[in-house]
């Protein structure tokens, strides 16, 4: 399988304590030299950045199609473009990715995507989390943002909206 990340999953997964699920759940994950920059050179100190660094199972490739990028890059940041390009030259299974406007890029190109939740959700899947509704807790106090409807539609799919009371509810 041939999995690659954009910024914003590995930071949210570091920042949950959780940057481990991306190994046991995908094994090696290919990131673009512009998300490396991105979470490890610009993010210096930050949540994501000594993880991705130190990540033996994460490889970090230059993409070929410079041109692509560039014209995606009217739309997207330098991370997102280049993952996408780089998904097209890997050819890769699924691309890491929670941006609204670049996921609906994916989807036009027939790339599978599945962003920070869903990757909780499928740790909860294999096993790999009891419940899925304490990491989201953690990514929200940590400053990721989501929505209302996002959030109890991910507690629903984990089978857990029934434990969340009104006072719980994000409004």
């Amino acid at each position: 399988m041939i999995v690659v990340a954009n910024t914003t999953p590995l930071i949210g997964l570091a920042k949950a304590g959780r940057f481990h699920l991306l190994k046991e759940i995908f094994g090696k994950i290919y990131i673009p030299v512009g998300v490396y920059e991105e979470v490890v050179v610009e993010g210096r100190g930050r949540a994501g950045a000594r993880e991705v660094d130190e990540a033996t199972w994460i490889e970090t490739v230059e993409v070929q199609d410079k041109l692509a990028v560039e014209l995606l890059q009217d739309e997207l940041d330098k991370g997102e473009s280049e993952s996408i390009v780089l998904a097209k030259e890997l050819e890769a299974n699924w691309v890491l990715m929670d941006e609204r406007t670049a996921r609906k890029k994916l989807e036009a190109l027939r790339i599978d995507k599945i962003g920070t939740l869903g990757i909780l959700l499928k740790a909860k899947e294999m096993g790999l989390l009891k419940s899925v509704k304490p990491e989201v807790d953690k990514l929200r106090a940590k400053g990721f943002r989501i929505s209302k409807h996002v959030y109890e539609e991910v507690l629903k799919l984990a089978e857990e909206d029934k434990h969340v009371s009104p006072k719980q509810r994000v409004r």
